[in-house]
This record gives C-alpha cells, sequence and structure tokens, in this order.
C-alpha cells in the first residue's frame, strides 16, 4: 500500500488489482486492522467497486467477519447466507493494530489472529460445496471505519508455511523474536530429547499434505516424504487435500503418532480398528505389535480392562527416542526417494559443482533446527516472489 495505513468507511470495500490468490480458490492474505469491531474481507471471483457492499452482491462470494455483533462474533458468510456465526470475544482492538490472517484452500478457510499464518488458529471451517473461483480480496467495513496496513497475499501452491522472521513486509519489518537465550538454546539443547521427528506431528511447518479426518472434517497436516517411507498412502506429487471421513481423528492420530514418535496409546478395545487402519495404509510394524498384543489379550483375559489404555511401542535400542533409527520408517524407502527426487522440495546448489542433491526439507530439518528455520524462510520467499 503506498500510503501508511488504509482506512474503509463503513459499507464500502477497497479493491486493488495485485490483492488476489495467484491461484484461484488457494490462497492466504496477512494483514493488520485496527477497529473497534467488524474487520470483515470478501474473498471475490472477480473486482468489486468502492460503493461495492457484501449483502448486496448476487455474486458467488465468501465473507468473513472479525468482531461481528459488536466485537462478539465470528462470522464466516457464503453468497449472503450466514453459514458460520460462533462467538468470537475481543477479535478486534480499538487501540492498537491487531495481526490477522486468513486463508483458502478448495472450500477450507482457517482464520488465525497473530503475525505469522498456520499458525494461532482461532476457527476453521470447510465448505461441502467449495467456491474454487474466488481470487480476488476486498477490505470492508460495516458500521465503523476500519484502519488496514501490512496486507500481504502468500500463496499456498507448495505448502501451508508459517511466516518465518526476518522478512520486510513492504515498508514494515517483522521484527525477530529470537533473542541471544534462544540461540543458545538451540546450540545446546538435547537433540534426542527435545527435537526430532515428533516436533513435526500434525504441524503446518513444512507440511506438502493435508488430511481431512472423520465426520468433524478435522484438518490435520503431514509430511508425503514420511508417510511414503512409513507405508502406502495413495500419495502423488500433485495432490494436496486427502479426504478420509470413515476414519475417526482419535484413531487417525494414533496412527501418525506411531509413526512419528515410535509409540503410541489406544483403548484396548480399539486395538482391532488400529490394526485395519494400520492394514489399509500399510504400516506393517504397527500392524504386527497390533496382533501380538491382541493375542496376548486373547490368551490371558485378565489382563483385558475395558477403557483401559495399551501402549504400542516400535522395538528400539532407544525407546521413546524419535530419531530416525528409533522410527518405524524404512531408511531404504527415503533413500530412494532421494535418488528419484519424488516429492522433494528443495535442491542444494554448491558452487563449480551445481545441482548435487534433490532433497526433503524435514528429513534434513531433523538433524538442525537452523535449518528448520531456513527452509521455513526459503518457502515464505517463493511463496512472495
Amino acid at each position: 500500500m503506498s500510503a501508511k495505513f488504509l482506512t474503509v468507511p463503513p459499507f464500502e470495500c477497497a479493491w486493488r488489482e495485485d490483492l488476489k490468490f495467484r491461484e484461484a480458490g488457494r490462497g492466504c492474505v496477512a494483514f493488520e486492522a485496527f477497529a473497534c469491531n467488524d474487520v470483515t474481507l470478501v474473498f471475490r471471483e472477480n473486482v468489486g467497486s468502492q460503493g461495492y457492499h457484501y449483502k448486496r452482491d448476487s455474486s458467488p462470494h465468501y465473507t468473513i467477519i472479525l468482531g461481528s455483533h459488536r466485537n462478539r462474533r465470528l462470522r464466516i458468510e457464503v453468497n449472503g447466507k450466514a453459514v458460520v456465526d460462533v462467538a468470537g470475544v475481543g477479535l478486534c482492538c480499538s487501540s492498537s493494530f491487531q495481526s490477522y490472517w486468513i486463508s483458502i484452500y478448495d472450500g477450507l478457510i482457517s482464520i488465525g489472529n497473530g503475525k505469522y499464518p498456520f499458525q494461532d488458529v482461532v476457527f476453521q471451517w470447510l465448505d461441502s460445496c467449495p467456491n474454487c473461483n474466488v481470487q480476488y480480496i476486498g477490505l470492508s467495513s460495516w458500521d465503523k471505519h476500519v484502519k488496514y496496513r501490512n496486507v500481504n497475499v502468500l500463496s499456498l501452491t507448495h505448502t501451508h508455511m508459517p511466516l518465518s522472521k526476518h522478512v520486510v513486509f513492504g515498508d514494515y519489518q517483522v521484527e525477530d523474536e529470537l533473542d541471544a537465550a534462544d540461540c543458545y538454546s538451540y546450540r545446546h539443547m538435547d537433540y534426542d530429547d527435545k527435537w526430532g521427528l515428533k516436533t513435526f506431528l500434525e504441524s503446518w511447518d513444512l507440511s506438502d499434505v493435508l488430511f481431512i479426518v472423520g465426520e468433524e472434517e478435522k484438518p490435520v497436516p503431514a509430511h508425503k516424504a514420511i508417510l511414503a517411507a512409513s507405508g502406502n498412502f495413495s500419495l502423488c506429487s500433485s495432490s494436496f487435500v486427502i479426504n478420509i471421513p470413515a476414519v475417526p481423528y482419535p484413531l487417525f492420530h494414533a496412527l501418525l503418532h506411531y509413526i512419528y514418535v515410535g509409540w503410541t496409546e489406544i483403548p484396548q478395545e480399539q486395538l482391532g480398528s488400529l490394526r485395519a487402519l494400520s492394514i489399509q495404509f500399510e504400516v506393517m510394524p504397527l500392524v504386527k505389535q497390533c496382533e501380538e498384543t491382541m493375542e496376548r489379550l486373547k490368551l490371558d483375559k485378565k489382563l483385558f480392562d475395558m477403557g483401559k489404555n495399551v501402549e504400542l511401542t516400535y522395538p528400539s535400542i532407544r525407546p521413546h527416542c524419535s530419531t530416525l533409527p528409533s522410527l518405524p520408517l524404512s531408511i531404504q524407502q527415503l533413500r530412494q526417494l532421494k535418488l528419484a527426487g519424488q516429492f522433494s522440495d528443495v535442491s542444494i546448489y554448491i558452487e563449480s559443482y551445481g545441482l548435487v542433491a534433490r532433497a526433503h526439507k524435514i528429513i534434513l530439518s531433523l538433524w538442525s533446527i537452523p535449518f528448520a528455520r531456513v527452509s521455513q524462510f526459503h518457502n515464505l520467499l517463493s511463496d512472495l516472489m
């Protein structure tokens, strides 16, 4: 924005040709707003007029209102009809600018309150009949003036990524919150105990596949390279969203926890369901452990206790340690993924040698926290270019 901030009067909307998703139906807008209530964004297939107001718009659009009903509600409308109206007390602030982000991915709308997209999620909703053509973003208001600044549109073509630090947005600098104490702890931390694949369990960081799980349609991010090395999840390089409505979230979480952490626990009566899910995705070490535990409970019925959890741990000389040798991942399969470049998301060049490897950020980040931060920064630059 050329001005330090943009003020939108009541019942109007500001549009710019450059405030648009790179890919229709997929993108994220991060911004700051100063308002008593009703911070309103409109997502439309085409640019609207300055006098536009979403209540009079008959064309397809999404409207997201932060702090409606005098800063007490969060509201989502589809083509002027309310589909979400939930409690959202104090979402807006009239004493300072507040940071927000809103992402849309094939009808999955995520809303957050904070500097870094895909962190500090406030609400998520999945449209069962998504509008995959929305592209332009309008900044609107209801009955009071709203001031906007630092409006930035990010791409979701590759991954859902949190904003990295040390990034200049227009004329504004995002401050790096990593202080000397953080740097010291990074250099001296016990990687086995505090870092490893468990750090990325159901995390948006470096994720490149999103599962929509169960009847509640819970979004669960994951990493293709990790899943491909642990079983058969029917992944392809171009797919991002995978729907598994018949699988309850607690069951799917138990499966991912086993893959990412090396152990999981589940009520004894759900062992059969976890075994079936493990067979479906061909996570064979977990299949074997479920069967062995079920057989042990069958032989000694005194061990069975309805509602009691049973722990399943991948055989390892270092239990509860989420480094690769302690996880149910095929090192041979990871090697094949690297050789073939499948699901790779980083190319490594060395001066005078050129391209030396196509690798996976998630794997490299397991061994280096600083590299994980560099990977996040690299992804953000890719989105902004």
